[in-house]
């Protein structure tokens, strides 16, 4: 399906999941596309980035429901701001644990989660809609305890975004998280993908069983486009190819590694963040190669700033 069949299947009105996490793993064209076509009225819910702020911008959304909306190094998305300060939008603001528990309520197909997130602070007083009960089993002393009850999301329909899936539609993602996307995914009526590349189903299996037998090494590195810097160490998570006790000094090694190999690239005014990534896996490869003889799968991830 493109974008534009995906779009023909929504109707105004809907509530709508996004995956992701803040800036992380959006399926922006997707979102591009809804904002294009014309829809509106739309209730999205969301760890929410780009895609609330561009839904904000444009009108398509009438409410929001969100744990976070951030950019990550910019903390507050600046058209959600906008629209937060004008009160151009409805809201309904929650911490992050208590949006997980509205998500799982939906996934388990129960009306609500009961928790004590959010008793004794605004949470309650920003959403008037929330109630509370009173747990059925009393404590040592008698007394039933007052919990919040978190209300099942009503998803009309999900849209998340992997970095391959096969013509059948599974997906597969690279990074060391999948946030929360199967809960997105259990929780609406009907879920749309997309992805970065669509693969033969055996290739997603011969890199499991490749990542199983050698393990993984993802590789994440932040830079400062301004300065031509690393900002701050890389962050190095591996599964499977080094004993777990010796996994810290490792780590140490391979981050070194990468920003050492990332200085001259840099110094010499290269940007683009495929030709820093390739860089970055060039340079955990030798490492681990020449130190071990093994041959993991490499994730790099960069993100200049």
């Amino acid at each position: 399906m493109t974008e534009d069949e995906v779009v023909a299947e929504l109707e105004s009105g809907m509530t709508i999941g996004i995956g992701g996490w803040g800036s992380r793993r959006k399926p922006m064209s997707l979102v591009r596309a809804i904002a294009r076509s014309g829809l509106d009225d739309l209730t999205i819910v969301a760890y929410g980035g780009p895609d609330i702020g561009l839904l904000c911008a444009t009108g398509t959304a009438r409410k929001v429901a969100y744990g976070f909306v951030s950019l990550d190094s910019i903390p507050l998305e600046p058209h959600f701001r906008v629209a937060r300060q004008n009160a151009a939008v409805e809201f309904a603001e929650f911490d992050e644990g208590a949006f997980y528990l509205g998500l799982l309520a939906a996934a388990h197909r129960v009306p609500f989660y009961p928790t004590r997130a959010g008793l004794g602070s605004d949470m309650l007083t920003m959403n008037p809609d929330l109630r509370t009960v009173a747990s059925p089993y009393p404590d040592a002393d008698g007394n039933h305890e007052e919990l919040v009850a978190i209300p099942a999301f009503d998803l009309d329909v999900s849209l998340l975004h992997m970095n391959r899936a096969d013509a059948a539609g599974n997906g597969q993602f690279l990074g060391p998280d999948l946030y929360f996307d199967d809960l997105f995914a259990k929780a609406a009526r009907r879920t749309f993908m997309s992805c970065e590349r669509i693969v033969p189903t055996e290739d997603l299996l011969d890199e499991r069983r490749a990542m199983s037998g050698e393990g993984f090494v993802f590789v994440r590195v932040v830079v400062d486009g301004r300065k031509g810097r690393v900002d701050g160490r890389p962050v190095v998570e591996s599964r499977g190819w080094v004993e777990p006790d010796e996994r810290g000094d490792w780590h140490a090694e391979v981050a070194d590694e990468v920003s050492g190999a990332l200085e001259g690239p840099l110094s010499d005014g290269e940007r683009g963040e495929a030709e820093l990534a390739r860089v970055t896996r060039r340079a955990t490869g030798r490492l681990v190669a020449r130190r071990t003889g093994r041959r993991p799968t490499l994730v790099p991830v960069v993100e200049v700033r």
